[in-house]
């Protein structure tokens, strides 16, 4: 399944304090479920006013719709195209 990452501009998240982030990772389970196996959320980095999530997905329009159906921004979604990381720098 192709990977995504979305981009959701959100001021202030970083001071967001654990129940209400658990609130918003209750909504976001919801939705998935309802969309069905087509769609997976992989993980989130939340940083001063922005939170940076991996999804896999069929398709960008799921995790759109995702997005919509949760409420939550999604102002980029780009599809990770490869993957490198230090054993990249192997031969």
């Amino acid at each position: 399944m192709p990977k995504f990452v979305i981009e959701r501009a959100i001021p202030g998240i970083g001071g967001t304090k654990a129940p209400e982030l658990q609130a918003i990772s209750q909504k976001s389970c919801s939705v998935l479920q309802e969309l069905g196996p087509d769609i997976q959320w992989v993980q989130s980095y939340v940083t001063g006013d922005k939170i940076y999530c991996i999804y896999n997905a069929a398709n960008e329009e799921l995790v759109r719709e995702h997005a919509r159906r949760g409420g939550f921004p999604a102002n980029s979604v780009a599809r990770v195209m490869s993957m490198i990381d230090p054993t990249t720098a192997e031969a």
